[in-house]
């Protein structure tokens, strides 16, 4: 009997063990895999191209990062660097971003499905924060936030809805972050649940919100 719990004890800490080891972009099996854009044969990220045909134009992006960016509605603009800009970022599991934060501006709340962040403030402040998942009480939903400075350093860990935003009324503020996968993706959650094409029923937001009808129509149009 012991020694059938000890089995079962083993096999749950295998799983879990290797759950983990599935949980972001796999490991790359060769030095590189620059991603081969041109070809026809679909597989979990992109086939390798061919290594005799690798230069460093593969590994590079002339990305002006240093530069500002027009911001959007909500004030902010995303600029992303990941396997679409470099093909070199190919089973590598990292990209980057520089987000620019006009002032009151914000990166609103949405989630990256496959890449923790890591943010440095690099002008400007920020009030930024994280949700956490749908655990038990007392830990459900709990919001963990902070203003950041210039220079310092915040990390939404991976799927959790997250956002940052300007406080200032006067400057714009500008950050770097890095993530976790060739590419993080991302779903902002005003987008998704109110701007989806074709929408969702206004009756099953309705009862999600516990709002009127005419509320979510109204909601609908304007994002």
């Amino acid at each position: 009997m012991a020694s059938s719990s000890s089995f079962l004890l083993l096999a749950v800490l295998l799983a879990l063990v290797s759950w983990q080891a599935t949980a972001s972009d796999p490991s790359p099996l060769q030095d590189f895999c620059v991603a081969d854009m041109n070809s026809p044969v679909r597989v979990n990220g992109f086939v390798c191209k061919n290594p005799m045909k690798v230069n460093a134009d593969d590994f590079f992006k002339a990305a002006a990062l240093d530069k500002p960016r027009v911001t959007n509605k909500v004030g902010s603009n995303v600029t992303l660097i990941n396997v679409m800009q470099i093909a070199g970022l190919n089973t590598l599991g990292i990209s980057i971003a520089r987000i620019d934060y006009a002032p009151l501006g914000q990166n609103p709340p949405h989630t990256h499905p496959r890449a923790t962040e890591i943010l440095t403030v690099l002008e400007g402040t920020l009030y930024v924060g994280f949700v956490t998942s749908n655990q038990p009480a007392p830990n459900r939903n709990k919001f963990l936030s902070k203003v950041l400075n210039k220079g310092d350093v915040f990390v939404f860990p991976v799927g959790l809805i997250h956002f940052q935003f300007n406080p200032n009324p006067h400057k714009p503020a500008v950050a770097i972050a890095a993530l976790s996968s060739q590419n993080p993706g991302a779903i902002t959650i005003a987008n998704a649940v109110f701007g989806s094409d074709p929408q969702i029923s206004d009756d099953v937001l309705a009862k999600a919100f516990q709002v009127e009808k005419n509320t979510i129509d109204w909601l609908q149009p304007v994002i």
